[in-house]
């Protein structure tokens, strides 16, 4: 925010206070001072007049004048096109010190100058500030009769006499962007009266109005319109021109300039209409508006579903909390207009401000939210102004759409408890007086001292807290007694979720796959294609741009933005993981994410190559869950039935923790990597949320056997729908007294194979750990084997 010192001087006697040491009080009490600008910067400068202005002999554009400065009469060379005899200008004298450094008497191309006729330019007024038919744009500044010869009060005339302070406003204190609550806060920092103009229920007059208003979004509750059917045009008073200048806010007329001084007034943005174009007399708020609009500025906006608009007769004349519109704004013959007051959805003006590239003082405030009763107060102000500058007459009634959210309350805090919390002995007497100093009302009762919350502070005064740290602040951090805070005693060690963390990032590092750190943040298409979905997708009130809009609810797509930028960048036999949590509504899991493309490990002089397919992934995640201490048997691997749209359905399976999804692996699904300009993508995703449920089982040491194993391979022909998995289940219960292992080292499929079949080979160790087996009791054992496998799959032994 732009804080003027001379605009907050008329609320507040600032007499006997410097600049610094009034930053230096808004530090302590919490407010940041970004920087302090001087409107302009001129010294040793007085009002002179041209007696004599002629041509420099040895120049086509320099001029030799004559200048009285009522002390003496100064020879000065002069460059501006518009200097001539009889002009009162602004001289500064032989050691004047202006912006572009100290003024000192010399010799221009022959002839003595002593001194400088300045431009408003040439004292460090922004070009931007100065009124469209200054001269100082292309010469030096013409003053008029207000100007004596001789005076040297110029700038303070002008209005240019004025230090600027930028303040940080920080999100819950937006009620500082209006500099009558400024006011008050400076007031309660300083410790001095503040006295405010006494506005209230100006607006309370005209006759009865055939004026229609209506919101028909949630997102516009409360709506005011008036109409004004006589206003004069005319140049606004200096006093009005000098506040907005120092806002950094171009005077355009009396009735523009009364709508921009009322908004920093009352930090409530009003438009203005010209109440010619809106002949049918009705206002309509909507959020289905689509299409192209011409603003203020002249710029075409495209208007998209969502964004807030104000339309007449289903056309708009308006962005909503943002810009009016070029086809009803208040043109040079103005003669009646319409005034708006509304409240509107900050998230929603943010959205489309941002969108459209129009951060305006309008969109700031609502952005940052409005006080409740804000709308009130400012057609308050506007028609107070109208009637004292505009020469206002013939008021309608003010028409109010839906009504202001907002009921007086008390916030009750006890002194036992604010001494408790804040560490420091404050007396009753010492709190109530900070209360009064914000300028609110407070009693007494007993240990309790109850404060009534001004419609302004309702923002961001809530609690009994607020009003703690009201008191803190306003009083002296210094004198806060140092305390150290009690804890328990606790053991310092690693969660279970941390411990599981680091042994995977140990695990896939050993085994070459690299950390990865993603967006958080993604579009609509990461959550359409999101795989094992948490939930409904939280979407950002206020996203950066489209790309960052929702929280993701997978790991999948941020790991293949990442593998595909890795491609695209020439690296080969990329491995990657992730873990990180995911977020839906209420809900958060944390996940582990494995992506491979290429070898796993490629040693191309012993020709080594480990190409990642369906179980080179299955192994790793295999001995991930091996490291982390799960028992294999409590893991199942089941047909893919949960998705098939991401994932190949014939190389893909789901995995079970004890009967939960634990998560999906497997190869994605061509027609998805297609899109993506990818092939070959082997990826799973596990929820670690299960296995810290779970638990792993105490490590065991299984007792090596005395006794010799005996291995025996069985090669089948089963018909190609069966499971390997199915084959295994069966010869373990068949064998399950004798059998060791039990491991598939062969699949094929091709010439010699039936159609429709597939040749399947496992490897059998049989193993007792009482006896040496002979051949009798393996061949027993084994025989039922094959025998439970022929009757139960078909098969054939080959």
């Amino acid at each position: 925010m732009k804080l003027s010192l001379k605009w907050l001087s008329d609320f507040i006697d600032l007499k006997g206070l410097t600049t610094q040491e009034i930053i230096e009080q808004m530090v302590r009490c919490g407010f940041e001072v970004e920087a302090v600008e001087r409107m302009s910067e001129g010294t040793n400068l007085v009002v002179g007049k041209v007696l004599e202005c002629k041509d420099h002999p040895n120049s086509d554009h320099l001029h030799l004048t004559k200048t009285d400065i009522g002390s003496e009469v100064l020879d000065i060379v002069c460059g501006a096109p518009n200097c001539r005899e009889g002009l009162k200008v602004i001289v500064a004298k032989v050691g004047a010190k202006l912006p572009g450094g100290e003024i000192k008497a010399g010799n221009i191309r022959g002839e003595v100058s002593n001194g400088m006729l300045c431009s408003l330019k040439e004292l460090g007024i922004n070009d931007e500030l100065l009124p469209a038919d200054s001269p100082s744009h292309n010469g030096i500044e013409e003053l008029d009769d207000r100007f004596e010869v001789g005076d040297t009060d110029i700038l303070d005339k002008l209005g240019y006499d004025d230090t600027i302070l930028d303040v940080s406003i920080y999100a819950n204190r937006p009620d500082c962007l209006a500099m009558y609550w400024m006011a008050k806060e400076m007031g309660a920092i300083l410790d001095r009266e503040v006295v405010l103009p006494d506005f209230e229920g100006k607006a309370y007059i005209g006759k009865k109005s055939d004026f229609i208003l209506r919101s028909e979004s949630a997102n516009c509750p409360h709506f005011l319109a008036k109409v004004v059917n006589k206003v004069t045009i005319k140049e606004s008073p200096e006093w009005l021109k000098r506040h907005l200048r120092a806002n950094g806010v171009k005077c355009i007329n009396n009735l523009v300039d009364i709508s921009n001084y009322v908004m920093l007034e009352t930090g409530q943005p009003l438009h203005f209409y010209d109440l010619r174009s809106n002949p049918a007399k009705e206002i309509t708020v909507r959020d289905d508006y689509e299409g192209i609009y011409t603003a203020l500025d002249g710029i075409d906006y495209k208007i998209e579903k969502g964004d807030l608009m104000i339309t007449s007769e289903g056309k708009p004349i308006g962005i909503a909390g943002i810009m009016g519109g070029d086809n009803t704004k208040i043109l040079e013959d103005t003669s009646s207009l319409i005034i708006e007051a509304a409240l509107f959805d900050h998230a929603q003006i943010r959205r489309t401000a941002n969108r459209l590239g129009l951060q305006t003082e309008a969109a700031a405030r609502f952005s940052k939210g409005l006080e409740p009763l804000a709308q009130n107060k400012a057609v308050d102000r506007a028609v107070d102004l109208l009637i004292s500058l505009a020469d206002a007459q013939d008021f309608e009634e003010t028409i109010e759409w839906g009504k202001a959210d907002y009921e007086p309350y008390e916030i009750q805090e006890s002194l036992t408890h604010l001494n408790s919390l804040i560490g420091k002995q404050y007396t009753m007497d010492e709190a109530v007086a900070v209360m009064k100093r914000l300028s609110f009302k407070c009693r007494e009762d007993g240990d309790n001292f109850i404060t009534e919350i001004p419609s302004y502070r309702s923002t961001d005064l809530k609690i009994r807290e607020d009003i703690d740290e009201e008191i803190v602040r306003l009083t002296d951090f210094d004198d806060l007694q140092s305390t150290l805070p009690l804890m328990p005693q606790t053991i310092g060690k690693l969660s279970n979720m941390q411990h599981m963390r680091r042994v995977i990032r140990d695990y896939l590092s050993k085994h070459g796959f690299y950390d990865t750190v993603n967006y958080t943040l993604v579009d609509q298409r990461y959550i359409d294609e999101a795989v094992l979905p948490l939930g409904e997708a939280i979407a950002m009130v206020s996203p950066l741009s489209d790309a960052r809009k929702y929280v993701r609810t997978s790991l999948m797509n941020s790991l293949l933005e990442a593998l595909s930028y890795n491609l695209d960048h020439y690296n080969e036999n990329v491995n990657l993981y992730e873990i990180s949590k995911v977020y839906a509504k209420d809900l958060e899991q944390e996940r582990l994410g494995i992506i491979m493309e290429g070898y796993l490990e490629e040693y191309k002089v012993k020709h080594l190559n480990l190409k990642t397919d369906f179980y080179i992934l299955k192994g790793i995640i295999k001995g991930v869950l091996s490291a982390l201490g799960f028992e294999m048997g409590r893991i199942s691997i089941e047909e893919n039935s949960v998705d098939q749209k991401h994932f190949h359905p014939y190389q893909s399976a789901v995995l079970k923790m004890d009967g939960k999804i634990l998560g999906i692996f497997g190869k994605l699904h061509p027609n998805y990597l297609k899109n993506l300009k990818l092939s070959d993508v082997f990826y799973g995703e596990l929820i670690m949320d299960v296995l810290d449920e779970a638990k792993p089982g105490k490590v065991k040491a299984p007792v090596v056997s005395k006794y010799p194993s005996v291995s025996r391979d069985i090669s089948l022909m089963i018909k190609e729908d069966v499971k390997v998995g199915d084959l295994l289940a069966c010869i373990r219960k068949s064998g399950r007294a004798l059998i060791n292992r039990c491991e598939v080292f062969d699949v094929y499929q091709g010439e010699h194979i039936e159609k429709g079949y597939k040749s399947v080979s496992l490897n059998i160790v049989y193993e007792d750990k009482e006896k040496t087996l002979k051949s009798d009791d393996v061949n027993e054992i084994h025989n039922k084997v094959l025998n439970d496998l022929i009757s139960r799959f078909e098969a054939v032994q080959r």
